[in-house]
Order: C-alpha cells, then sequence, then structure tokens
C-alpha cells in the first residue's frame, strides 16, 4: 500500500496486521482518483470509516486543503496516524461512530464513504449527510462497497453519478445540486 501520486508520492503506508481493517486496494484506489482527479485539489475531505486513512492521505498527497479522518476503531485510528506521521501531513483524526460524527456543523467537498461491506450503514450514512447537510453543492461523494451493492441516492439535491465494478469491489459516485444550501 502507497501514496499514488503528488507530494507523497512513492511513500510506503502501514497496513493492518488482521482483517478488521480492509484497505482499499491501489488499483482501485487509483481508480478512484482517476474518476474525481479535478475534484481534489485545494478541497475539505472527510474520510470515513478511514481504516488506514489512505484515501484521505492520497487526497492531500493531490493538493486536498484539508482532510478530517474518522474511524470508530482505536486501532485504526492509530494505524491513521502513524500513516500521517509517515506521510508528513498533519490533520484531524477522530476515533467516533461515523453516525454520531455526522452531526457535527462542518461540510465538506468530498467525502469518502467506506463503512464494513456487510454493516448495512451505506443507506443510513448517505441519509445522514443529506440530513445533517454535509456536503456543499457541487461536492462530491465516493462509496466503496462489494460489487453487488449498488448503493441509492438518498434524494434531492443529491444525485448518484456512476457506478464502477472493480472485480469484488463497487465504487459510486454521488453529487449535491443546487437546491438546498451551499
Amino acid at each position: 500500500m502507497r501514496v499514488i501520486t503528488g507530494s507523497a508520492r512513492g511513500r510506503k503506508l502501514r497496513e493492518p496486521s488482521g482483517m478488521d481493517i480492509r484497505p482499499t486496494a491501489d488499483q482501485v484506489k487509483e481508480s478512484v482518483f482517476n474518476i474525481i482527479q479535478g475534484d481534489v485539489e485545494g478541497r475539505v475531505c472527510l474520510d470515513l470509516f478511514s481504516g488506514t486513512g489512505q484515501m484521505g492521505i492520497e487526497a492531500l498527497s493531490r493538493g486536498a486543503e484539508k482532510c478530517v479522518f474518522v474511524d470508530s476503531d482505536r486501532a485504526a485510528v492509530a494505524l491513521t496516524k502513524k500513516n500521517l506521521e509517515l506521510t508528513g501531513f498533519r490533520a484531524e483524526v477522530f476515533q467516533a461512530d461515523a453516525l454520531r460524527f455526522l452531526e457535527s456543523r462542518e461540510k465538506y467537498d468530498l467525502i469518502f464513504i467506506d463503512p464494513p461491506y456487510r454493516s448495512g450503514l451505506y443507506e443510513e450514512v448517505l441519509r445522514r449527510i443529506k440530513d445533517f447537510d454535509k456536503l456543499h453543492t457541487g461536492g462530491i461523494m465516493v462509496v466503496e462497497s462489494s460489487a453487488d451493492v449498488e448503493p441509492d441516492s438518498p434524494g434531492a439535491p443529491y444525485e448518484k453519478l456512476r457506478s464502477y465494478r472493480y472485480g469484488k469491489v463497487r465504487i459510486t459516485t454521488f453529487t449535491k445540486r443546487e437546491g438546498s444550501g451551499s
């Protein structure tokens, strides 16, 4: 697992020792950033269910202004902090329940959502993002799920952009259109 490009290009990241944390494969991560390449620089990001922190770290390496990392697992939070240290990035890292965290006041331009595949949390997370107005207009949500799950849009003003399948993984992107706050 490594940083693909940007200021921390090539830096190796620490990987989890057990199977409780499921890091995004480098090939899938590279595809995600190819999809959103023009929507990273200068953006404020949220890496929800951060695990190793690699998605947010990749965003920071590619010029994101800020990234907030959230995971409920103590080992994941420690791993994210270690990987931030290895890459020299500074960021806020929270050990918190993702659903409760979404009740905070901050809004984001880019949200990475990667809950445990069989948790059934996709729809609830997307609903809370809508209910608590967490995404700026024009922002993007990137949802990683197992290939057999394709999350639905939480409803207007949110819209599904596209769904991509990479073997056993599905990436679904959403945006927030004009019509509800900024």
